[in-house]
């Protein structure tokens, strides 16, 4: 889809974003998203688009980024993160993302079929154990902790990096 369909805007020197992204956990282990040019892990996951719900943009994005089709299971935590920005598109800008984070249902394999790219960039699909998770340059990084104790109701959680 194109750029200009995304929720989201920048004004002057801010940059704001809704997202939908997913948590899904395999092994004990949870999957996560890099490319070719960062240095970290992030969520799989992007921006809703302009008329779509935040379920409908998490099941898009999960078949774009692992081509595999996910059930949700249920919403988990609405996230406010403040950040300065660092990639190429959002360098130099300040930073406000509100994350709508989905768990989504196991399906009792790691099997993915990624052939995604985000930004120009090739991504690649990482499966990270829950128990290492704090061990790599991983976002969000509340993972490393919330992963292991799931809450289960819906959990508010603003960061300030």
């Amino acid at each position: 889809m194109e750029q200009n369909k995304d929720c989201c805007f920048t004004k002057g020197n801010k940059w704001f974003r809704y997202r939908a992204a997913a948590i899904i956990i395999e092994n004990d282990c949870v999957l996560m998203a890099g490319n070719e040019k960062d240095d970290y892990y992030y969520s799989v996951g992007g921006a809703v688009h302009a008329g779509e719900t935040a379920e409908e943009a998490v099941k898009r994005e999960v078949l774009e980024e692992t081509g595999i089709s996910y059930e949700i299971d249920r919403l988990v935590f609405i996230h406010e993160n403040f950040f300065p920005g660092s990639s190429s598109s959002i360098q130099d800008l300040t930073c406000h993302e509100i994350a709508f984070y989905f768990l989504m249902k196991s399906r009792g394999t790691q099997e993915v079929n990624s052939d995604s790219y985000c930004s120009g960039r090739r991504e690649f699909m990482h499966w990270i154990p829950l128990t290492e998770y704090k061990n790599h340059k991983a976002y969000p990084s509340f993972f490393a902790d919330k992963l292991i104790n799931m809450p289960y109701t819906i959990e508010h959680i603003v960061t300030k990096e």
